[in-house]
């Protein structure tokens, strides 16, 4: 029997990487089709291959991408269908908006020499796989009326892409792309200040490009603090380990910092630990502005209902807070105001809330 829904009201998402929320299925269709070796024949084998059950570090998560990304990586046809099948996937979880993050560089297959494959189809650029994920995303809000914006993802490891990927920010800015992210492992040292990534954000701010950035979610305070005074972040990934500075805390509540929350992603990355508060419990306490996200759902079998599930079973959120939190995620998304303004309208009502109540408004 289906489990009931922690919150079957409309829903808006913030945090999710496109690579990260492939179904099984398509996965094991473009291995066979590519020739790319998968350690399972069925879904339920690459599941158990590619899931995670329990916590791993978040380097151990971030190996499970070199599983199956060679079967996607490189391919025109699979990428396009990914960020398709995405849109049907959020509909299902009852989204009415999402943002979904990638990095172009990785799906078009930068980091590797090219193999077999790859050369079969002819190279592809990370331009391409930009227009190729648009394509999709328009297609699928289409066909299933779920708005959606996507993210162009800089590479902590990386930095030689930042430059290019702030300008296809800018050159696809009418095509579904709202924002740059920073992503990738947040322990390389002082990786937030690389020249490039510098640079890139610059860019972002000169010509009016959003701006998130992974920080604080196993990296310390002082991560998020350079993503918020020199990358001049609008939002955080994940930001838990901003409470280990209270003052730095403070400071972001007052300035209405948006904290993108993905609770079932930090059990299993470890990047919180169990036996401790959750940072999500401070924020809602402290009415902070933030919403809930799946970031990987394919890695964690999970659906945003999981997330919800969690904080509503374990850490006593109600439906006020699920409906706050998501007006919330509309107002702190990187929509145009005209849309955003529309988004606010669709939730005021599907909560039956005035738009002027309290509840929408955070401090």
């Amino acid at each position: 029997m289906a489990q009931t829904p922690a919150f079957d009201k409309p829903k808006v998402e913030l945090h999710v990487h496109l690579d990260g929320a492939i179904r099984p299925e398509t996965i094991l269709y473009y291995g066979r089709k590519r020739g790319v070796a998968l350690p399972a024949s069925t879904a339920e084998e690459l599941q158990k291959a590619i899931c995670m059950d329990k916590p791993l570090s978040l380097p151990g998560f971030l190996a499970k991408f070199d599983i199956y990304m060679p079967t996607i990586a490189g391919s025109r046809e699979a990428i396009k269908r990914i960020a398709y099948e995405f849109i049907e996937m959020k509909a299902k979880e009852g989204v009415v908006y999402v943002e979904v993050r990638y990095s172009p560089h990785l799906l078009a297959n930068a980091s590797v020499e090219p193999i077999p494959w790859n050369q079969a189809e002819g190279d592809l650029t990370p331009e391409e796989v930009v227009a190729l994920v648009s394509q999709g995303l328009q297609e699928g809000e289409r066909d299933f009326g779920v708005k959606a914006r996507s993210i162009l993802c800089c590479m902590r490891h990386q930095p030689t892409w930042s430059l290019e990927v702030v300008e296809l920010c800018k050159k696809y800015q009418q095509q579904t792309v709202v924002a740059i992210d920073l992503a990738g492992d947040e322990t390389i040292q002082g990786s937030s200040l690389f020249p490039g990534h510098v640079q890139a954000y610059e860019e972002a701010v000169k010509s009016g490009i959003h701006r998130t950035v992974h920080a604080g979610e196993v990296g310390s305070a002082e991560v998020v603090r350079e993503a918020v005074d020199i990358l001049k972040t609008e939002r955080l990934g994940h930001g838990y380990h901003t409470l280990e500075n209270e003052a730095l805390y403070n400071r972001l509540r007052q300035e209405d910092m948006h904290f993108e929350v993905c609770p079932w992603s930090s059990y299993l990355t470890s990047a919180w630990k169990p036996d401790t508060e959750h940072a999500v419990v401070r924020l809602r306490k402290d009415q902070a502005n933030y919403s809930l996200n799946t970031d990987d759902p394919l890695i964690f079998k999970s659906t945003l209902d999981t997330d919800y599930q969690m904080v509503k079973q374990n850490m006593g959120f109600t439906e006020e807070e699920f409906k706050r939190l998501n007006i919330n995620a509309a107002k702190s998304s990187f929509l145009p105001e005209d849309e955003k303004r529309e988004l606010l309208e669709l939730l005021y009502k599907a909560y039956e809330m005035p738009p002027s109540t309290s509840a929408g408004q955070h401090p």
